[in-house]
């Protein structure tokens, strides 16, 4: 097992079986007499990536004892919409890399990789129609929205330092946490579990979301592994104000904030300016306080399984909600 999975080994034994069948259904559903649409399809799913979007539908459905299958066709719907827009954000981004390998867009260029994309919306949608739960689709339909909106949002506000906090979290909520709410809420939906259940569930999710988000941007600057699924400084060669810039530049006095906006303006930034912006966020000490926002939001997560049995999935999920702010750095 990968050394970064260690703190959701528990989560992955025993959801393995579920996802076994999820990975199938995945397959079956790229199939297409188009060769290019099962080729690019197949070639991002199975190039790793911890499927916890999917692991969160199971486990939730679990947890609230669900007596369907249903949670399957929902759980590989939900993959199906993480991968159209991990397709779309490599193209709006540019991006070469994807979970350590060449991105799509790279090999078969920006127009395949839009379209595929479109191609798995689809197919995510119709699977939604085929687990015949109207509260499942609402929910999954609400979410294809707002992670839409979220991206155009990051767009908007590429390379602008006058980002604030509150805006940051609106960003992140949309573009990520979303996609993690309504893949938790869900399980509990179509389990016909109370609605108490659904709400602390999506919530549990939201909180998720947004604390591996945090890391995620800590780990641009700080990772010194090669399986952080892309390129180290991505989020910084892309013009992306990220939780660790803002805090850094809250902190910083006029001199540095005047380095700040060079950088940022800069059409391209090489190698030498990303290790500049990195000394500058670890000596104001940006980085370290993005994780311990990131461990925040994951407690807040894990208090909202309280009305939850004490079982091996909760105690799974709790794990994995740990494991959101405490992988490789």
């Amino acid at each position: 097992m990968n050394k970064n999975n260690i703190g959701i080994k528990q989560l992955i034994s025993l959801t393995e079986e579920d996802m076994e069948k999820v990975n199938s259904l995945i397959i079956q559903k790229t199939m297409s007499n188009t060769e290019m649409i099962p080729k690019i399809s197949q070639y991002l799913i199975s190039s790793g990536g911890k499927r916890l979007r999917p692991m969160l539908t199971i486990a939730s459905s679990r947890l609230c004892n669900c007596d369907n299958e249903h949670y399957i066709t929902l759980a590989a719907s939900v993959e199906f919409m993480h991968t159209a827009t991990l397709l779309h954000d490599d193209v709006v981004d540019d991006s070469r890399m994807r979970r350590g390998k060449i991105s799509a867009r790279m090999l078969w260029g920006n127009e395949a990789s839009v379209l595929v994309g479109d191609y798995l919306l689809g197919e995510a949608f119709k699977m939604m129609v085929n687990a015949r739960s109207l509260d499942a689709l609402e929910v999954l339909s609400n979410a294809a929205a707002i992670i839409a909106e979220g991206e155009v949002m990051q767009l908007v506000y590429s390379n602008q330092l006058l980002l604030t906090k509150e805006q940051y979290f609106k960003i992140i909520d949309h573009k990520t946490a979303k996609l993690f709410s309504a893949a938790a809420e869900i399980g509990a939906i179509i389990s016909n579990a109370p609605k108490e259940y659904a709400e602390q569930l999506r919530d549990f999710g939201e909180f998720l979301g947004i604390a591996f988000q945090l890391t995620d941007d800590a780990l641009d600057y700080s990772s010194d592994s090669s399986d952080i699924g892309k390129d180290l400084g991505d989020d910084f060669y892309e013009g992306k104000i990220t939780y660790p810039i803002i805090v850094a530049i809250e902190k910083a006095e006029a001199e540095e904030r005047t380095k700040w906006e060079k950088l940022m303006q800069k059409k391209q930034r090489d190698e030498n300016d990303f290790q500049f912006a990195r000394n500058m966020l670890v000596t104001s000490g940006a980085i370290k306080e993005t994780l311990i926002e990131a461990e925040k939001y994951a407690h807040k997560a894990i208090k909202c399984l309280d009305c939850f049995h004490d079982n091996d999935i909760k105690k799974a999920m709790i794990d994995g909600a740990h494991f959101s702010y405490n992988r490789d750095i």
